[in-house]
């Protein structure tokens, strides 16, 4: 260990004008061996750095270099593990933990007392030794003590104080000692005999020296005699520095004196400065001016400038009771004051407005529906009066009431409800109800009116209406109870319920049933159909929902502005009024208070969509009784509402989905559907029911006419609609019930054959699909098409039979032979198809029997086929084809089987065309 000692000194540690003093051979615990040196050394150079080295020997191994150097100053805490046995493992707390395992536990010691003397001596701060043998950390010192200097220096933990006093000689030092030992000969073989020489000659020099000193005691004393002035003078200049320095001291008094006070006055600057811009906040920002204050306790109200007065006043209120006060603001009695004074002035304002826009709801809704009784009044005129033409001048116009001057005054007032809606919620709310309430009533006479003067003009029975009309006079008691029941805050808006809702349609029986079908469609004219009434109706229809559109967005928009609910995404619902919903029983039933108190809405838009419910409640009842009333008159009005309403659906959607008007809409439509969806079940059921008289010939089926009414009908109704997709199926229903019921009539029919029933029905329906290009049909109308020529060629072959009867019988044994095996020339041997039986049968058959019983079948036909379809030359013209195909059969059967017999008809295919075209003509 000596020798690696010196080596790291004279290779690593010299260079760097550094001294080990203590060494230590370790490896990391816990890992693959790795040998390497922890050096503890000291700078040669003052300030005195000490730093512990690690260092180890090269991959090649042929020298040593550092690798990681800390500073013991960084060292905070040395655990030696064990103080009672003995342990090579210790660690080392520098930034992080590093521990090693020492070749032996002496070396451990050794390094660990080095660094507890480095420490002892360099370092003020005094590291923590753990587990560190106390008596060993004692005993080092003592140990040190009675070591000689010269036995000090040991490898790991020599005295460092004798290391530190040790100096290398220099060379002068080194070439003075070589030259003196060359003068004596014997100073290498005889050490102690050179010694003893050595000192002997510093004793000689001692003595010199001392005779010397002796021989300049004067010059001592003159030079002490000099010292002992110059510590005089230097007691007199002290004399004079302590008394500058009590100056200077009473100097340094006054200043710092004069520097307080003026730390103090700046203190108080900056107090005062700070107190002035508290004062200028609280001054500018929680002062109302008094023209505010007067317009929130007298302003006008009533008048544009007034009410802009008093729009500014309540937004500077808000702003004064909106400041975000400081910390201990609150606390001042001004600051009390004026928020109490702000108080007051919010809560009576807020009774002045509140109070105002009641009266102002009471008088506007009230003027309103005096109005409405007028117009009411108008159709109830005394006896006497000519009713007809009052009443017919007041149902000229269907329309409803405008209240765009209702909504233009009372807008002026919209920011004063939104400061009402931020600071009194309930007053808001309570003028949410309060409106609601009494526009609700209005609204609901109005659309009451309006639905009857619609359904008036829908039924057509003018007189019949005037004298409803004449049982609903009034009388002044009456309207003055109900326009006190305005002012009330339970008041209802009462009034005589009108008998129109149980109107019957007498005048529309006297001109057709009452539920239209594709059967009497098919029995009657276009007149009868009475097409202007259904264009009436459509009019009138598309009148109501145009009417009822425009009315309420502009309510709902008014509603959003007025009450400033865009604003808010979640607030509680303003309307306290229980909520209406359906009972079981179908009747509306009520929803406790305190349930719609619990209640509360996720957005501005339910909120409106709630208020307009309760608005308008009645639009949907009365649509739906409107409709229900269409659909009495007439199942196929159902067609134009489904059309209109799509259509309005289809607009309210694209403004606003969730708007109520959409919802409305939306929930009747699903009304118009299902009574789209009965009117056509109804023509199917009824398809089912028809029966066919067993005396007469069938012809067109009464559904076939009455389907293809109903195509050109719809096709003209939903020309460019939204629902094509609820006609396209319906059509697929109807077409296929009437394929189903052709059928089922042509298996029943006695006097008409099937085929004959099966192709003309089949032909109409062709022929109206190709004429009607609906393309969700096109299959149906193929199938159409087939069996119209199917069944007209079964009809041909069948009928074709009679007139050439045996002829046809023989050829048929002919083929039958022929088809058992019997060859075609071998036939004539057989007894039954001789030659002779051949001519037998076509002598029976000469060219006048033939032109008669053509004549005869003629006839038939003409018996069997229906005028409407003029079917007749076309199945004429069929059998021809059909006869001259058999007269080519027949002759070629007679070449094959009876060949070289001269046999022929007696009649030719000249002959044939001659007799079909002279019947044809004839008839």
């Amino acid at each position: 260990m000596t020798a690696i000692k010196h080596a790291l000194q004279r290779d690593i540690f010299t260079p760097n004008d550094e001294r080990l003093l203590g060494i230590v051979n370790v490896c990391k615990a816990g890992k693959k061996k790795k040998n390497c040196f922890l050096c503890a050394t000291v700078t040669t150079e003052r300030p005195v750095q000490v730093k512990v080295v690690k260092v180890k020997k090269s991959d090649k191994g042929d020298f040593y270099k550092r690798q990681q150097t800390w500073e013991l100053r960084d060292l905070t805490e040395v655990d030696a593990k064990d103080a009672s046995k003995e342990n090579p493992e210790f660690d080392l707390h520098f930034e992080k933990v590093y521990r090693w395992v020492a070749s032996s536990t002496a070396e451990k010691n050794s390094f660990i007392s080095c660094i507890w003397k480095l420490n002892q001596r360099y370092l003020r701060k005094k590291l923590e030794f753990v587990n560190v043998s106390s008596q060993l950390l004692e005993e080092l010192p003592k140990a040190e003590e009675s070591v000689p200097s010269g036995e000090s220096q040991s490898v790991a933990g020599g005295d460092e104080d004798a290391l530190d006093d040790y100096q290398e000689l220099s060379t002068r030092e080194e070439q003075d000692i070589e030259s003196m030992m060359e003068m004596c000969e014997y100073a290498i073989s005889n050490a102690e005999a050179f010694a003893e020489q050595l000192s002997r000659e510093l004793q000689v020099l001692d003595g010199a020296n001392i005779q010397s000193i002796m021989a300049s005691e004067k010059q001592v004393n003159i030079l002490m005699q000099l010292l002992d002035e110059a510590l005089g003078e230097v007691d007199t200049i002290e004399g004079k520095l302590s008394s500058y320095e009590e100056m200077l001291q009473s100097v340094k008094e006054q200043m710092d004196q004069i520097s307080q006070s003026n730390r103090l006055i700046q203190i108080s600057n900056t107090n005062n400065g700070k107190l002035l811009d508290e004062i200028q906040f609280l001054v500018n920002y929680m002062d109302l001016s008094k023209g505010h204050i007067r317009a929130l306790q007298e302003g006008d109200l009533t008048s544009p400038k007034g009410i802009e007065a008093c729009i500014n006043a309540s937004e500077a209120l808000l702003q004064c009771m909106n400041v975000a006060l400081r910390p201990g603001h609150d606390k001042l009695m001004a600051v009390k004051q004026q928020q109490h004074l702000f108080a007051e002035l919010r809560d009576t304002f807020a009774r002045r407005l509140t109070n105002h826009l009641n009266n102002v709801f009471v008088h506007q809704v009230t003027g309103l529906f005096l109005d409405v009784f007028l117009i009411v009044s108008l159709v109830c005129v005394p006896q006497g009066h000519d009713q007809s033409s009052t009443l017919s001048q007041h149902t000229a116009e269907l329309t409803l009431p405008k209240h765009s001057p209702l909504h233009r005054d009372l807008l002026r007032y919209a920011k004063l409800m939104e400061w009402l809606k931020n600071t009194h919620r309930e007053k808001y709310e309570g003028l949410s109800r309060t409106y609601v309430d009494y526009m609700s009533r209005l609204y609901e006479r109005e659309i009451k009116d309006f639905f009857e003067v619609a359904k008036i003009k829908m039924a057509g029975t003018t007189k019949e209406a005037k004298g409803k009309f004449a049982t609903l006079p009034r009388k002044e008691s009456a309207l003055k109870q109900e326009t006190e029941s305005l002012h009330g805050s339970s008041g209802k808006l009462t009034g005589s319920t009108s008998s129109l809702n149980k109107l019957t349609v007498q005048g529309s029986n006297s001109r057709r049933s009452q539920s239209s079908s594709l059967l009497d469609m098919g029995n009657m004219s276009a007149s009868d159909l009475d097409v202007a009434d259904r264009t009436k109706f459509d009019k009138i229809f598309e009148q109501v929902l145009s009417e009822l559109e425009p009315l309420c967005l502009a309510e709902q928009d008014f509603i959003s502005k007025f009450f400033k609910l865009q604003q808010h995404p979640t607030i509680s619902p303003p309307l306290a009024q229980p909520e209406t919903e359906e009972s079981d029983g179908g009747t509306p039933s009520r929803i406790p208070p305190q349930a719609e108190h619990r209640h509360s809405l996720s957005s501005e838009k339910d909120i409106v969509r709630l208020m307009m419910n309760k608005i308008f409640q009645s639009i949907e009842t009365e649509l739906n009784s409107l409709i229900a009333l269409g659909d009495k008159i007439d199942s196929f009005n159902s067609l134009y509402m489904l059309v209109k309403m799509s259509h309005h659906v289809w607009t309210a959607e694209n403004v606003d989905p969730a708007s109520y008007l959409s919802t409305t809409l939306g929930n009747v439509l699903v009304t118009v559907k299902r009574n789209f969806d009965k009117c056509i079940s109804g023509q199917i059921r009824q398809m089912e029911e028809v029966k066919i008289s067993k005396k007469s010939k069938v012809g067109i089926l009464p559904f076939v006419t009455g389907f293809e009414e109903f195509a050109e009908l719809a096709e003209t109704i939903f020309r460019n609609a939204e629902r094509r997709g609820d006609l396209d199926k319906a059509y697929v229903k109807l077409i296929r019930a009437v394929f189903m019921n052709v059928e089922k009539v042509a298996n029943e029919s006695q006097k008409t054959p099937r085929d004959v029933v099966m192709m003309e029905n089949f032909h109409h329906i062709f022929s109206t699909l190709s004429r009607l290009k609906i393309s969700c049909l096109d299959a149906e109308r193929r199938e159409a098409k087939h069996k119209y020529t199917d069944h007209r060629q079964s009809y041909v072959i069948n009928s074709l039979g009679q007139p050439l009867e045996k002829l046809n019988h023989f050829f048929e044994g002919v083929e039958a032979r022929v088809a058992q095996g019997v060859r075609e020339e071998e036939v004539s041997y057989q007894l039954a198809f001789n030659k002779q039986e051949l001519r037998k049968v076509i002598k029976e058959y000469p060219g006048k029997e033939v032109k008669k019983g053509l004549d005869n079948l003629y006839k038939k036909v003409d018996k069997h086929l229906c005028e409407e379809e003029s079917l007749l030359q076309v199945v004429w013209h069929s059998m021809q084809d059909e006869f001259i195909r058999q007269y080519k059969h027949f002759e070629d059967l007679i070449g094959r089987c009876y060949p070289g017999s001269g046999i022929t008809m007696e009649f030719t295919i000249q002959d044939m065309l001659e007799y079909f075209s002279s019947i044809a003509q004839s008839h």
